[in-house]
């Protein structure tokens, strides 16, 4: 079966099922946004730092893939942010277990809004300016926020669809009822 783009992604990345239970952990999701500043600020330090500059960014790609590796496995997914990767992980899935229409369209044109931004923030940061860079930005984010909104409410509206999709949400006290 063809793999999603996402899916090709994810798994550059390696990210395996461990891998995804980790991310699932809110401070993976939200310390995750902090990698877009640290690409934009790298490569801005080339004005100040030359070609050292490259340090940082390697650095800063070596922080997108350690990430969600660095937390453990969330007590509890029966939150936002652990829904938002569960709704991910379905929206990668989607070629082996069709998603409803309702959610086909919004994820594509909120990923090629954030490929919007990112065309501006490329040429914010070639060009040195603050203007696209910023608004490139805020694209991104937007984008990326809102796709996360919609990626619970995949779950949301997944979760009962397959055994596993419904294994994914937890709170440890039934983890601890259940031994």
């Amino acid at each position: 079966m063809k793999q999603t783009f996402e899916s090709r992604i994810a798994k550059l990345f390696a990210m395996s099922d461990q891998t995804w239970e980790r991310h699932a952990n809110p401070w993976s999701v939200w310390t995750r946004f902090s990698a877009l500043p640290l690409v934009i600020l790298s490569v801005w330090s080339r004005v100040w730092i030359d070609s050292w500059s490259w340090v940082f960014v390697a650095l800063s790609v070596l922080w997108i893939w350690l990430n969600p590796r660095l937390f453990p496995k969330p007590k509890s997914t029966h939150n936002w942010a652990s829904k938002a990767v569960l709704g991910e992980r379905v929206w990668l899935n989607r070629n082996q277990i069709p998603v409803p229409k309702i959610h086909r369209i919004a994820p594509h044109l909120l990923s090629a809004l954030s490929g919007a931004g990112l065309v501006f923030v490329i040429w914010g940061l070639w060009k040195l300016q603050v203007w696209p860079t910023i608004f490139g930005t805020t694209l991104i984010y937007s984008g990326k926020v809102w796709f996360l909104d919609r990626m619970v409410w995949l779950y949301e509206d997944m979760k009962e669809s397959h055994p596993q999709y419904a294994s994914w949400l937890y709170n440890s006290e039934e983890n601890r009822s259940e031994k």
